[in-house]
């Protein structure tokens, strides 16, 4: 899991401590096509990877597509009190990370370069 986590530019240039502690707090799981994966107005538990397989995200300003390595989710996480602010459904059968939300705080607080990265990726 920590090779895998390591892989994205996301997290490329985190070190082993800090992959492999973010490595504890990621699980896998895998949806069928139609699944939804997050749904829009819920509160954001953490965000996704998708490994394998390809997403639709429906939110107010649009859809668009993902691709295996693509993250989401993740906009939830950057401020308190903050909802899902679109719907992310599989538009095939998919293979997810799920990293949980105490993982992302942690990282972002010890390390300002992935808070960053996530506020580029949301923007």
């Amino acid at each position: 899991m920590r090779d895998r986590l390591g892989a994205l530019p996301l997290f490329a240039d985190l070190d082993e401590t800090q992959l492999d502690r973010l490595a504890e707090g990621t699980t896998e799981f895998e949806a069928p096509a139609g699944q939804a994966l997050i749904e829009r107005g819920r509160p954001g538990s953490g965000m996704f990877v998708l490994e394998a397989g390809h997403a639709v995200v429906e939110a107010p300003e649009g859809m668009r597509e993902l691709g295996p390595g693509d993250v989401f989710g993740e906009r939830a996480l950057l401020g308190e009190g903050i909802d899902r602010t679109a719907r992310v459904r599989a538009r095939t059968d998919v293979r997810c990370l799920a990293i949980a939300r105490p993982e992302i705080e942690r990282l972002l607080a010890e390390d300002p370069r992935v808070a960053e990265r996530l506020s580029q990726l949301s923007a």
